[in-house]
């Protein structure tokens, strides 16, 4: 036979907890906390939409009277230096940088200040996005959006973008079409034999797929692939027999 026992709650923490929601309700109803931010976070495959959505968004924010500024990764240059830019041409000016801590210090810390919603884009590229984001949203109140690659060609995490996603008030994952049957695309293939995670490129590298169609393609290109190398050692050989022969 089992009993069940109470033991009550020590009047300590019970005292702790109570004075804790005290000091929390005080600072919220005199302003000392500030102004309290957001981070929304818009993923998906390459062609998904993912830097419209970001534009729509930040376009919203300043029709409404709200300041915004806007974000890219230097690395990104395919369609414009100082700009971000949609596939379908879409654009807004944007301060293009190697990392975000220098943004602050770029824009000027007056002006920054006076920043409401800071737009990124190509957010996969930022190895600071974690930090930068926490500090911006929960220490200065800004309203961050963030748009960039859940995943790599290979499907794996690409960046920090999923490193955000515990601090996010909302998440967005977008698809786009399948370029080999028109289902929907949740994947990213790349078409070429490189294998390096980062690179800069567009249609002429990659294209959206759906599950079957990514499993069947990276059949293909691995089977390339192979043939590719096969082809290689015998020509190095070659040309290492041909440099001995020259002695």
């Amino acid at each position: 036979m089992f009993t069940t026992v109470t033991i009550p709650a020590a009047p300590t923490f019970l005292s702790s907890m109570a004075s804790l929601k005290s000091s929390l309700a005080s600072s919220s109803v005199n302003g000392i906390s500030g102004r309290s931010g957001e981070v929304h976070v818009i993923v998906g495959p390459m062609f998904a939409g993912k830097t419209t959505a970001l534009l729509r968004r930040i376009k919203l924010e300043d029709d409404s009277g709200r300041s915004v500024a806007m974000v890219k990764s230097s690395k990104d240059t395919r369609y414009a230096v100082d700009s971000v830019v949609s596939h379908d041409g879409v654009k807004f000016p944007c301060w293009a940088l190697p990392n975000l801590t220098s943004f602050r210090h770029k824009f000027g810390v007056d002006a920054y200040d006076e920043l409401d919603v800071i737009g990124i884009d190509e957010a996969q590229f930022f190895e600071d996005l974690y930090d930068f984001c926490c500090d911006a949203a929960d220490k200065d109140g800004k309203t961050i959006i963030v748009a960039g690659l859940d995943g790599d060609f290979m499907r794996r995490s690409f960046g920090s973008v999923l490193d955000i996603i515990p601090l996010a008030d909302t998440v967005t994952k977008l698809t786009a079409r399948c370029e080999l049957c028109g289902k929907r695309a949740f994947f990213t293939l790349r078409k070429t034999e490189e294998t390096q995670t980062e690179l800069v490129a567009g249609s002429d590298v990659y294209m959206p797929v759906c599950r079957q169609h990514y499993v069947d393609g990276q059949a293909v290109i691995e089977a390339a692939r192979g043939i590719i190398q096969s082809q290689k050692v015998p020509n190095d050989n070659h040309m290492k027999a041909k440099q001995v022969s020259t002695f």
